[in-house]
């Protein structure tokens, strides 16, 4: 199904009101240097040698919690792209209660949800424990690298009001983005 081009309308929640979905501002042409600069972070992280199916669930997850649809309209379509199934997509927001991902898959959403979420727990021993057994001290900072790259494009495009819908696989490589 092909989305409207124009601004879309949206259901906004509790306040029962229907918000016009035009972005806010584009961050990129407002601050340039701003952008580049988390375009820097993006580009250490793919060249952190993690997995980049664990970075796709990353993404994803830490998307979900932040309820960007920008960032999960991109990754979804990413991941799939990569090779992700749907399943696994499908059922991430449950991860904990399904046997799709690995040991190393499950420690990496665990430390993504515990440092999205920092002011409820702040990332619990027990989570950095099972990290720990997962990943090399240098995989755990790249690691915490990707979580702070994604959730700070994530706050930019909720703040920003960046309307999903139209990016296509691979298109911000194609532009020396990597979100």
């Amino acid at each position: 199904m092909d989305l409207p081009a124009g601004p879309l309308n949206a259901y906004a929640g509790g306040e029962r009101k229907f918000l016009n979905m035009q972005p806010r501002l584009e961050a990129q042409k407002a601050s340039p240097a701003a952008y580049h600069a988390m375009l820097g972070l993006e580009t250490f992280v793919k060249k952190s040698k993690l997995e980049p199916s664990l970075i796709h669930l990353v993404k994803m997850r830490a998307s979900q919690i932040n309820g960007c649809a920008y960032c999960l309209d991109m990754h979804s379509k990413d991941a799939r792209a990569a090779g992700e199934t749907e399943q696994r997509l499908y059922a991430l927001n449950a991860w904990e209660e399904t046997p799709f991902f690995t040991d190393r898959e499950r420690a990496a959403l665990a430390w993504t949800e515990a440092v999205t979420l920092v002011s409820e727990d702040h990332v619990p021993d027990a989570v950095y424990e099972e990290a720990r057994q997962r990943f090399s001290e240098e995989e755990l900072v790249n690691l915490t690298m990707a979580i702070v790259a994604i959730n700070g494009w994530n706050r930019l495009c909720v703040a920003f009001r960046v309307v999903p819908g139209a990016y296509q696989p691979g298109a911000h490589k194609a532009e020396g983005a990597a979100q």
